[in-house]
């Protein structure tokens, strides 16, 4: 996957070298594009290292996160059927999170309706 722009711009120069073999000249537009991608791939090369060294650090991080809560975020998205019908999370001072429901959002199936405007926190 850290290769794929590098295929992507190797793979466009050999499309064009394969286009120029169609017959034996090759004009000056298809060499002007051989040097630009040759050019442009020379160019990107370091960035794409950089990329290859940042995923390689983050990598471990991702994992860790993954492997702790994933069980946790999996039993959250079995709660929670459609994310759309929630207000963005807030987070308090004392730091508990609220997941607010929308007032338009449609009732929760299986609890009956709240009466006379009651809230239940």
């Amino acid at each position: 996957m850290k290769q794929i722009p590098a295929y992507a711009l190797a793979l466009a120069v050999t499309a064009s070298g394969a286009m120029a073999q169609e017959d034996d000249s090759t004009s000056l537009m298809e060499e002007g594009a051989k040097l630009f991608f040759r050019g442009l791939l020379e160019e990107m090369e370091p960035a794409i290292r950089e990329l290859e060294g940042l995923a390689d650090e983050i990598e471990p991080a991702i994992r860790s996160f993954a492997e702790e809560m994933g069980p946790a975020l999996r039993d959250l998205m079995e709660h929670v059927e459609d994310w759309s019908a929630y207000e963005p999370p807030v987070v308090l001072p004392n730091g508990d999170i609220l997941l607010k429901r929308k007032q338009d959002a449609p009732p929760l199936e299986g609890l009956p309706p709240p009466e006379d405007g009651e809230i239940d926190i």
